[in-house]
């Protein structure tokens, strides 16, 4: 077995690092040709896809329209031995859906903490005040490649 199909991460792992993982970083393709990397926060769909929100008149907004292709990378570990990380490859979706934005803003500035329905109605109703002026972007990953180095046990 090859050591990429040692440290490669299944199903259940990657959807148990994403859920414990708070930020993601959104590559974008910029008007000059450069990548635009941006730590962003992020939520979890059921069906498996990222979203996360920004201001409508952001960089990233104006590198979507133009080319929707993405890469997402979420990464952890200090030593060679820790590392884990995945990234993702697919296309952004833009909606501009006020509610879906709100919705968006509470599950990605929620996540790993409980809240009453009193705290998430409160929560939403602040969220309202910018949401008209942000957009979510989503992305369903085309292609995803994952990497967990402890598996190798010490072995590198």
């Amino acid at each position: 077995m090859s050591r990429r199909e040692q440290i490669r991460m299944t199903e259940a792992e990657i959807g148990d690092f994403l859920r414990r993982s708070k930020t993601i970083i959104l590559v974008s393709n910029g008007r000059d040709g450069y990548p635009h990397p941006m730590p962003m926060w992020f939520s979890l769909a059921a069906d498996g896809a990222i979203a996360m929100t920004t201001y409508t008149r952001s960089q990233k907004v104006e590198n979507l329209r133009r080319d929707p292709r993405v890469s997402l990378l979420v990464e952890s570990g200090h030593e060679y031995g820790e590392l884990r990380g995945i990234v993702m490859y697919g296309k952004a979706e833009l909606i501009e859906d006020v509610e879906r934005v709100i919705d968006t803003l509470v599950a990605a500035s929620g996540r790993g903490s409980e809240q009453t329905p009193q705290q998430l109605a409160a929560l939403r109703g602040s969220m309202r005040r910018t949401a008209t002026k942000r957009t979510v972007i989503r992305v369903l990953a085309d292609r995803v490649v994952s990497w967990d180095h402890a598996k190798l046990g010490g072995a590198y």
